[in-house]
C-alpha cells in the first residue's frame, strides 16, 4: 500500500506554493477529469466539455503542468473511441492543461477515461500516475455506468455516480488489475469554487479506508465535484527526470457530482 509522508515530513509545506489561501494546508494531488454538463438533455444539447487539471481541488491551486495524456477516450454505446485529437493545451499560469469537446449522439452512459504522463514529484520522491474516469448520462440512456474501462487502478461505482443529491452516499470497489484491493486508503476532495474555506488542515484531503473486499463510502456534505482517489505503490519502479530509480503512486480517480435538492 501507497502511504503518502506525513505534513510534518513534507517539505512543501514550508513555502508558499501549494498552500494558496489555505495557510499551512496540506492538499492531495489529484487529477483532475471535469465535464461542464454531467447528465445532458433536451434542455442541454449534446456538446460537451471536458477540463484535464492536475492540481489541489480543495485548495483552489496551484496547477501542474501535464505533459501530453498517454490515454484520452470515451467508452460509450458506439464502444471505445480515442480522443486524444480532440485534446487542445491551455497555459494556466504557464502550467499546460487541457480541453476536450465531445458531442453525444447517442442515448447511453458515456466513460470518459485519462491515463496523464508521468509526473515527477519531487517532495514526495515519487512518479505520479492517476488513472482517472467520469461518467456523463446521455439523455436518459442509463445504462453502462458501473462497466470497469481496463484501467490498471480504477474505482468501480456502486452507486450511480450522476444524479446525486449532496448528502448521498457513494460508494465503490477499488481494483488493482481488476482485482479487489483490500483495505485500500482513499483520499477524497471537493473542488473549491471559491465559497468555502477549510477551518483546519484535516478537512482539506478525507480519508477512508476500504473492507477486506476493497470497497468504500462515504457521504458529500456539499453540493459540487468531488474526487475519489485510491491510492496503491506500483509494482515497478520508473526513472525520474534525473534518471534515478523511483518509485510509482498509481492512483484510480472517479469524480461525481452532488446537487442541493431545493
Amino acid at each position: 500500500m501507497f502511504c503518502r509522508p506525513t505534513v510534518a515530513a513534507r517539505p512543501w509545506i514550508l513555502g508558499l506554493g501549494l498552500t494558496l489561501g489555505l495557510s499551512g494546508t496540506a492538499s492531495a494531488h489529484f487529477q483532475e477529469l471535469v465535464p461542464n454538463l454531467d447528465i445532458l438533455d433536451e434542455g442541454t444539447g449534446n456538446q460537451v466539455e471536458l477540463r484535464l487539471r492536475f492540481t489541489h481541488p480543495m485548495a483552489g491551486g496551484p496547477v501542474m503542468d501535464m505533459a501530453p495524456p498517454v490515454r484520452f477516450g470515451v467508452v460509450g454505446p458506439d464502444g471505445d473511441q480515442d480522443l486524444r485529437e480532440a485534446l487542445t493545451r491551455v497555459d494556466e499560469g504557464g502550467q499546460g492543461t487541457y480541453r476536450a469537446q465531445y458531442r453525444v449522439t447517442e442515448p447511453g452512459d458515456h466513460i470518459f477515461y485519462l491515463e496523464p504522463a508521468p509526473y515527477w514529484e519531487p517532495a514526495e520522491g515519487v512518479m505520479i500516475i492517476h488513472y482517472t474516469k467520469v461518467v456523463v448520462d446521455g439523455f436518459g440512456g442509463g445504462e453502462g455506468w458501473e462497466s470497469p474501462v481496463g484501467l490498471p487502478v480504477e474505482i468501480e461505482p456502486l452507486v450511480r455516480p450522476y444524479g446525486l443529491w449532496t448528502g448521498n452516499l457513494f460508494r465503490g470497489i477499488v481494483r488493482h488489475n481488476g482485482e479487489p484491493v483490500p483495505f485500500a486508503e482513499v483520499e477524497v476532495e471537493w473542488r473549491n469554487d471559491g465559497t468555502f474555506a477549510p477551518p483546519a488542515d484535516a478537512y482539506v484531503t478525507q480519508v477512508v479506508k476500504a473492507d477486506a473486499n476493497g470497497v468504500f463510502a462515504y457521504a458529500m456534505p456539499r453540493a459540487g465535484w468531488w474526487g475519489f482517489a485510491a491510492l496503491i505503490e506500483g509494482e515497478e519502479t520508473m526513472r525520474n527526470p534525473e534518471g534515478e530509480a523511483v518509485p510509482v503512486e498509481q492512483g484510480g480517480l472517479i469524480w461525481v457530482r452532488t446537487r442541493d435538492m431545493r
